[in-house]
């Protein structure tokens, strides 16, 4: 299959990137998005996606891959609720399969998606880049959620996994999570793909898992995928082809001890 070149948007009215923007970049052909008003766990909805459709394809880009459709707590931690809240999430399989969607990246992180210290870090040449500091944050979990918060607040921005309506109950959030071991959460990931495996197969659309980012466990929280012995142990633990990677060289090169171009050129993965 040949490579596509796709850009990652955050949506009209979200984004300070424009799609008329992205057209001026050659070689791009798709575009990757998601439906950032959506908390995890709620159905994403055919006129909402339709609306999304609309946009993206007036511009003539393709809409294959969405990122993300958020998984809800409710499942990463195992409660008996679980269940109806992956049902929602078939069902926005199915909603998604009819706008030609071929591959959904999510990720299992609990409570944190991606983790940073600094938005705006210099890097020498006049621009700036997402940064991690480990010992700058230890654990001062609600120092660093206030100070990426605080940035979306002020460009009136929306980023997965840091819903504000999430980070309001994050003392509630550690809470629920704190008998959920590295091994449970393994536990509870299967569950979750076993269920959705067939709904994946009737829709023609792949789950494809991104790496944990940054690649080791924060605040106490366990992390799962962070290296070569981990996706080895994801695939193998869901053996469908279905089952897929977002194969993220930024998460897993954060650790110095990842040699992502050896990993990428194993050829038992299926990369999305």
């Amino acid at each position: 299959m040949p490579m596509k070149m796709g850009w990652r948007w955050y949506g009209e009215g979200n984004d300070p990137v424009t799609l008329s923007d992205i057209k001026q970049i050659p070689g791009v052909t798709s575009i990757v998005w998601a439906l950032h008003n959506k908390m995890p766990g709620e159905i994403w909805e055919i006129d909402e996606i339709q609306k999304v459709a609309d946009q993206i394809h007036a511009y003539g880009f393709d809409m294959d891959v969405v990122e993300s459709v958020n998984v809800h707590d409710d499942i990463k931690i195992g409660l008996p609720t679980r269940d109806q809240y992956i049902e929602n999430y078939k069902q926005c399989i199915r909603n998604l399969s009819k706008f030609g969607v071929k591959v959904i990246c999510y990720n299992f992180m609990p409570i944190f998606d991606w983790t940073r210290t600094d938005l705006f870090h210099p890097v020498g040449d006049g621009s700036t880049a997402l940064f991690y500091e480990k010992d700058k944050i230890k654990g001062d979990y609600k120092s660093m959620a206030e100070y990426i918060m605080s940035f979306t607040e002020k460009y009136n921005m929306t980023f997965p996994g840091w819903e504000p309506e999430r980070m309001a109950k994050l003392d509630e959030l550690f809470k629920a999570y704190a008998p959920v071991t590295k091994e449970k959460l393994w536990e509870n990931l299967k569950y979750f793909l076993e269920a959705l495996m067939p709904t994946c197969r009737e829709c023609d659309i792949k789950m494809a898992i991104h790496m944990d980012d940054p690649p080791w466990d924060i605040f106490g929280l366990p992390r799962l995928l962070v290296d070569a012995e981990s996706i080895d142990r994801f695939l193998s633990m869901v053996d469908d082809e279905y089952n897929c990677l977002t194969l993220c060289s930024g998460s897993l090169n954060a650790n110095p001890n990842n040699n992502v171009a050896e990993i990428a050129l194993k050829p038992v993965h299926p990369l999305f």
